[in-house]
Protein backbone atom coordinates (compact mmCIF):
# COMPACT_ATOMS: atom_id res chain seq x y z
CA UNK A 1 0.00 0.00 0.00
CA UNK A 2 0.83 3.45 -0.78
CA UNK A 3 -0.14 6.76 1.31
CA UNK A 4 0.41 10.09 -0.14
CA UNK A 5 0.32 13.23 2.21
CA UNK A 6 -1.86 15.64 -0.11
CA UNK A 7 -2.48 19.10 -0.70
CA UNK A 8 -4.20 20.98 -3.52
CA UNK A 9 -2.81 21.51 -6.82
CA UNK A 10 0.80 19.88 -6.82
CA UNK A 11 -0.07 17.03 -4.68
CA UNK A 12 -3.11 16.04 -7.28
CA UNK A 13 -0.94 16.59 -10.72
CA UNK A 14 1.45 14.41 -8.70
CA UNK A 15 -1.48 11.42 -8.33
CA UNK A 16 -2.16 12.13 -12.17
CA UNK A 17 0.73 10.02 -12.80
CA UNK A 18 1.14 7.82 -9.54
CA UNK A 19 -2.06 6.18 -10.94
CA UNK A 20 -0.99 5.79 -13.92
CA UNK A 21 2.16 3.94 -12.34
CA UNK A 22 0.68 1.86 -9.72
CA UNK A 23 -2.64 0.33 -9.19
CA UNK A 24 -5.24 2.94 -7.90
CA UNK A 25 -6.71 0.59 -4.97
CA UNK A 26 -3.67 0.38 -3.05
CA UNK A 27 -3.53 4.23 -2.96
CA UNK A 28 -4.77 5.93 0.10
CA UNK A 29 -4.65 10.23 -0.09
CA UNK A 30 -4.55 11.95 2.80
CA UNK A 31 -5.96 15.95 2.37
CA UNK A 32 -5.29 18.50 4.09
CA UNK A 33 -9.00 20.09 5.54
CA UNK A 34 -7.20 22.92 7.65
CA UNK A 35 -8.40 25.15 4.45
CA UNK A 36 -11.94 24.41 4.79
CA UNK A 37 -14.89 26.80 5.09
CA UNK A 38 -18.26 27.63 4.80
CA UNK A 39 -19.73 29.74 2.19
CA UNK A 40 -23.30 30.59 2.42
CA UNK A 41 -24.07 27.98 4.65
CA UNK A 42 -22.20 25.22 2.61
CA UNK A 43 -19.14 23.13 3.63
CA UNK A 44 -16.50 23.85 1.45
CA UNK A 45 -13.48 21.57 1.23
CA UNK A 46 -11.14 22.96 -2.17
CA UNK A 47 -8.10 20.67 -1.41
CA UNK A 48 -10.33 17.53 -1.56
CA UNK A 49 -12.35 18.69 -4.48
CA UNK A 50 -9.30 19.77 -6.18
CA UNK A 51 -7.42 16.63 -6.07
CA UNK A 52 -11.04 14.85 -6.94
CA UNK A 53 -11.40 17.11 -9.77
CA UNK A 54 -8.15 16.91 -11.23
CA UNK A 55 -7.33 13.16 -11.28
CA UNK A 56 -10.99 12.72 -12.24
CA UNK A 57 -9.72 15.30 -15.86
CA UNK A 58 -12.46 17.57 -15.14
CA UNK A 59 -10.23 20.55 -13.34
CA UNK A 60 -10.43 23.68 -15.21
CA UNK A 61 -6.61 23.90 -16.59
CA UNK A 62 -5.97 27.34 -16.34
CA UNK A 63 -6.96 28.26 -13.02
CA UNK A 64 -6.11 24.93 -11.54
CA UNK A 65 -9.51 24.81 -9.40
CA UNK A 66 -13.09 24.19 -10.17
CA UNK A 67 -14.56 22.72 -13.16
CA UNK A 68 -13.34 23.15 -16.82
CA UNK A 69 -16.69 24.81 -18.81
CA UNK A 70 -17.98 26.30 -15.96
CA UNK A 71 -20.57 29.13 -15.83
CA UNK A 72 -21.00 31.58 -12.92
CA UNK A 73 -24.90 32.81 -13.08
CA UNK A 74 -25.15 31.84 -8.94
CA UNK A 75 -22.03 33.89 -8.30
CA UNK A 76 -23.02 36.95 -10.87
CA UNK A 77 -26.43 37.17 -9.07
CA UNK A 78 -25.44 37.37 -5.83
CA UNK A 79 -23.79 40.59 -7.00
CA UNK A 80 -27.19 42.09 -6.89
CA UNK A 81 -27.89 42.15 -3.13
CA UNK A 82 -24.31 43.57 -2.24
CA UNK A 83 -25.69 47.10 -1.97
CA UNK A 84 -28.49 45.83 0.27
CA UNK A 85 -26.86 43.90 2.67
CA UNK A 86 -25.69 45.08 6.45
CA UNK A 87 -21.93 45.82 6.74
CA UNK A 88 -21.76 43.09 9.36
CA UNK A 89 -23.17 40.57 7.32
CA UNK A 90 -21.48 37.63 5.48
CA UNK A 91 -24.36 37.06 3.17
CA UNK A 92 -23.98 36.91 -0.74
CA UNK A 93 -20.30 37.88 -0.36
CA UNK A 94 -18.63 36.96 -4.11
CA UNK A 95 -14.60 36.97 -3.32
CA UNK A 96 -15.09 33.32 -2.86
CA UNK A 97 -15.85 31.86 -6.27
CA UNK A 98 -18.10 28.82 -6.54
CA UNK A 99 -19.04 27.61 -10.22
CA UNK A 100 -22.60 26.66 -11.14
CA UNK A 101 -21.61 23.01 -11.03
CA UNK A 102 -19.14 22.97 -8.81
CA UNK A 103 -22.04 23.85 -6.62
CA UNK A 104 -23.60 20.66 -6.81
CA UNK A 105 -20.09 19.03 -4.90
CA UNK A 106 -20.86 21.21 -2.12
CA UNK A 107 -24.84 20.99 -1.96
CA UNK A 108 -24.47 17.19 -1.56
CA UNK A 109 -21.34 17.50 0.84
CA UNK A 110 -23.43 19.62 3.39
CA UNK A 111 -26.68 17.77 3.08
CA UNK A 112 -24.64 14.14 4.00
CA UNK A 113 -22.69 16.30 7.11
CA UNK A 114 -26.10 17.63 7.80
CA UNK A 115 -27.75 14.08 8.10
CA UNK A 116 -24.85 12.88 9.85
CA UNK A 117 -22.12 11.01 7.57
CA UNK A 118 -18.89 12.25 8.26
CA UNK A 119 -16.35 14.11 6.42
CA UNK A 120 -14.67 10.55 5.75
CA UNK A 121 -17.59 8.68 4.61
CA UNK A 122 -18.95 11.80 2.21
CA UNK A 123 -15.26 12.34 0.70
CA UNK A 124 -15.21 8.16 -0.36
CA UNK A 125 -18.84 9.09 -1.57
CA UNK A 126 -17.75 11.78 -3.79
CA UNK A 127 -14.50 10.13 -5.10
CA UNK A 128 -16.93 6.87 -6.30
CA UNK A 129 -19.50 9.06 -8.10
CA UNK A 130 -16.04 10.94 -9.72
CA UNK A 131 -14.86 7.48 -10.76
CA UNK A 132 -11.65 7.35 -8.15
CA UNK A 133 -10.30 4.11 -7.69
CA UNK A 134 -7.78 4.86 -4.71
CA UNK A 135 -9.02 5.30 -0.89
CA UNK A 136 -9.15 9.52 -0.25
CA UNK A 137 -9.14 10.52 2.82
CA UNK A 138 -9.97 13.52 5.01
CA UNK A 139 -6.58 14.51 7.09
CA UNK A 140 -9.60 14.04 10.23
CA UNK A 141 -13.44 14.34 10.41
CA UNK A 142 -12.83 16.77 13.22
CA UNK A 143 -12.72 20.56 12.45
CA UNK A 144 -9.11 22.22 12.11
CA UNK A 145 -8.43 25.58 10.95
CA UNK A 146 -5.70 27.05 9.57
CA UNK A 147 -5.31 30.60 10.70
CA UNK A 148 -2.59 33.25 9.77
CA UNK A 149 -1.28 36.77 11.39
CA UNK A 150 -0.54 39.03 8.92
CA UNK A 151 0.98 42.88 9.07
CA UNK A 152 -1.12 45.32 6.63
CA UNK A 153 -1.40 48.80 6.46
CA UNK A 154 0.85 49.10 9.90
CA UNK A 155 -1.81 46.55 11.85
CA UNK A 156 -0.92 43.34 12.79
CA UNK A 157 -4.13 40.46 12.70
CA UNK A 158 -5.31 37.20 12.62
CA UNK A 159 -7.58 36.16 9.50
CA UNK A 160 -8.57 32.43 7.87
CA UNK A 161 -6.37 30.68 5.43
CA UNK A 162 -9.22 31.89 2.69
CA UNK A 163 -9.62 35.34 3.51
CA UNK A 164 -5.33 35.47 3.27
CA UNK A 165 -5.28 32.91 -0.05
CA UNK A 166 -8.22 34.18 -1.96
CA UNK A 167 -9.65 37.30 -0.50
CA UNK A 168 -5.87 39.20 -0.40
CA UNK A 169 -4.80 36.90 -3.09
CA UNK A 170 -1.56 35.97 -1.16
CA UNK A 171 -0.49 39.16 -1.56
CA UNK A 172 0.22 40.50 2.12
CA UNK A 173 3.33 39.13 4.67
CA UNK A 174 2.53 36.51 7.15
CA UNK A 175 4.12 36.88 10.31
CA UNK A 176 2.80 33.41 12.08
CA UNK A 177 0.40 30.37 11.16
CA UNK A 178 -1.73 27.89 13.69
CA UNK A 179 -3.79 25.52 13.28
CA UNK A 180 -6.90 25.57 15.22
CA UNK A 181 -8.48 22.40 16.96
CA UNK A 182 -5.07 20.53 15.74
CA UNK A 183 -3.98 19.14 18.97
CA UNK A 184 -7.49 17.50 19.81
CA UNK A 185 -8.81 16.23 16.19
CA UNK A 186 -7.96 12.93 15.50
CA UNK A 187 -6.56 11.73 12.35
CA UNK A 188 -8.15 9.32 10.19
CA UNK A 189 -4.86 7.80 8.42
CA UNK A 190 -2.33 6.65 11.20
CA UNK A 191 -2.64 3.24 10.67
CA UNK A 192 -2.06 3.75 6.99
CA UNK A 193 1.46 5.37 7.93
CA UNK A 194 2.74 2.06 10.12
CA UNK A 195 1.43 -0.01 7.01
CA UNK A 196 2.21 1.66 3.83
CA UNK A 197 5.20 0.00 1.85
CA UNK A 198 5.86 3.92 0.78
CA UNK A 199 4.84 7.26 2.10
CA UNK A 200 4.91 9.71 -0.27
CA UNK A 201 4.79 13.65 0.68
CA UNK A 202 3.14 15.40 -2.28
CA UNK A 203 4.60 18.77 -4.09
CA UNK A 204 2.40 20.92 -1.50
CA UNK A 205 3.16 23.74 0.47
CA UNK A 206 5.50 22.42 3.72
CA UNK A 207 3.50 25.21 5.64
CA UNK A 208 -0.11 25.60 5.01
CA UNK A 209 -0.69 22.49 3.09
CA UNK A 210 1.29 19.45 4.92
CA UNK A 211 1.86 21.87 8.29
CA UNK A 212 -2.09 20.86 9.02
CA UNK A 213 -1.24 17.03 8.49
CA UNK A 214 2.08 17.19 10.70
CA UNK A 215 -0.20 19.11 13.58
CA UNK A 216 -2.69 16.50 14.31
CA UNK A 217 -1.58 14.59 17.28
CA UNK A 218 0.87 11.40 16.56
CA UNK A 219 1.44 12.14 13.07
CA UNK A 220 5.25 13.28 13.14
CA UNK A 221 5.86 10.65 15.61
CA UNK A 222 4.53 7.95 13.20
CA UNK A 223 6.13 9.59 10.49
CA UNK A 224 9.73 9.39 12.69
CA UNK A 225 8.85 5.93 13.23
CA UNK A 226 8.82 4.97 9.41
CA UNK A 227 11.30 7.54 8.72
CA UNK A 228 13.62 5.61 6.41
CA UNK A 229 10.21 4.59 4.10
CA UNK A 230 8.93 8.34 3.65
CA UNK A 231 9.90 10.64 0.38
CA UNK A 232 8.81 13.73 -0.40
CA UNK A 233 8.55 15.79 -3.43
CA UNK A 234 9.87 19.59 -3.11
CA UNK A 235 7.88 22.33 -4.17
CA UNK A 236 10.31 24.54 -4.64
CA UNK A 237 11.99 24.86 -8.31
CA UNK A 238 15.16 26.70 -8.74
CA UNK A 239 14.19 28.73 -5.77
CA UNK A 240 10.46 29.45 -6.75
CA UNK A 241 7.13 28.04 -6.16
CA UNK A 242 5.68 27.02 -9.41
CA UNK A 243 1.99 27.97 -8.26
CA UNK A 244 1.48 29.75 -4.82
CA UNK A 245 2.87 31.32 -2.01
CA UNK A 246 5.13 28.73 -0.70
CA UNK A 247 7.99 30.75 -1.28
CA UNK A 248 7.40 33.88 0.09
CA UNK A 249 5.70 32.01 2.40
CA UNK A 250 9.27 30.03 3.60
CA UNK A 251 10.98 33.25 4.02
CA UNK A 252 8.73 35.17 5.50
CA UNK A 253 8.57 32.22 8.13
CA UNK A 254 11.90 32.43 8.70
CA UNK A 255 12.95 29.57 6.29
CA UNK A 256 14.70 29.21 3.14
CA UNK A 257 13.40 29.01 0.19
CA UNK A 258 15.30 26.32 -1.86
CA UNK A 259 15.10 22.71 -1.58
CA UNK A 260 17.61 23.21 1.42
CA UNK A 261 15.27 24.86 2.90
CA UNK A 262 12.39 22.49 2.45
CA UNK A 263 15.39 19.40 3.36
CA UNK A 264 15.94 21.44 7.01
CA UNK A 265 11.61 21.35 6.85
CA UNK A 266 11.28 17.59 6.64
CA UNK A 267 14.69 16.17 7.57
CA UNK A 268 13.30 14.75 10.89
CA UNK A 269 10.03 12.84 9.42
CA UNK A 270 11.35 11.86 5.97
CA UNK A 271 14.49 9.89 4.97
CA UNK A 272 14.22 10.92 1.12
CA UNK A 273 14.04 14.31 -1.31
CA UNK A 274 13.07 14.69 -4.63
CA UNK A 275 14.44 17.54 -6.02
CA UNK A 276 14.05 19.38 -9.65
CA UNK A 277 16.85 19.51 -12.42
CA UNK A 278 17.45 22.60 -12.37
CA UNK A 279 18.34 22.32 -8.67
CA UNK A 280 20.89 19.41 -9.00
CA UNK A 281 23.59 21.70 -7.75
CA UNK A 282 22.01 21.93 -4.24
CA UNK A 283 22.22 17.49 -4.60
CA UNK A 284 25.14 17.58 -1.95
CA UNK A 285 23.42 20.38 0.12
CA UNK A 286 20.59 18.54 0.77
CA UNK A 287 22.48 15.63 1.46
CA UNK A 288 24.08 17.12 3.97
CA UNK A 289 21.01 17.71 6.17
CA UNK A 290 20.40 14.26 6.36
CA UNK A 291 18.55 12.92 3.29
CA UNK A 292 19.10 11.08 0.69
CA UNK A 293 18.72 13.30 -2.55
CA UNK A 294 17.27 12.33 -5.80
CA UNK A 295 17.18 14.54 -9.02
CA UNK A 296 14.24 14.12 -11.37
CA UNK A 297 12.02 16.10 -13.85
CA UNK A 298 9.43 17.27 -10.64
CA UNK A 299 7.35 19.86 -13.37
CA UNK A 300 4.51 18.12 -13.93
CA UNK A 301 3.58 19.17 -17.65
CA UNK A 302 1.53 15.94 -18.72
CA UNK A 303 0.28 13.15 -16.61
CA UNK A 304 3.40 10.79 -18.93
CA UNK A 305 6.18 13.26 -17.75
CA UNK A 306 4.39 12.53 -14.19
CA UNK A 307 4.34 9.08 -14.25
CA UNK A 308 8.26 8.80 -14.75
CA UNK A 309 8.67 11.05 -11.59
CA UNK A 310 6.32 8.71 -9.66
CA UNK A 311 8.13 5.70 -10.93
CA UNK A 312 11.52 7.56 -9.56
CA UNK A 313 9.26 8.19 -6.48
CA UNK A 314 8.83 4.44 -5.74
CA UNK A 315 12.18 3.49 -6.49
CA UNK A 316 13.81 6.07 -3.93
CA UNK A 317 12.09 4.07 -0.81
CA UNK A 318 13.41 0.41 -2.70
Amino acid sequence: MITVLAGGVGAARFLRGLVLEVDPTTISVVVNTGDDTIMHGLNISPDLDTVTYTVADAIDPERGWGLANESWRVMESLARYQDVKPDSSTAAGTWFNLGDRDLATHLYRTARIAEGATLSTVTQEIARAWGLAFNMMPMSDDQVATKVDIFENGVASTISFQEYFVQRRHGIPVTGVEFVGATTAQPTFINNLHTSEAIIIAPSNPIVSLGPIRALSGVDAALTFNRDRVVAISPIVAGSALKGPADRMLVELGHEASVVGVARIYAPICSTLVIDQQDEALQSAVEREGMKCVVADTIMRTPQITQVLARKVLQAVK
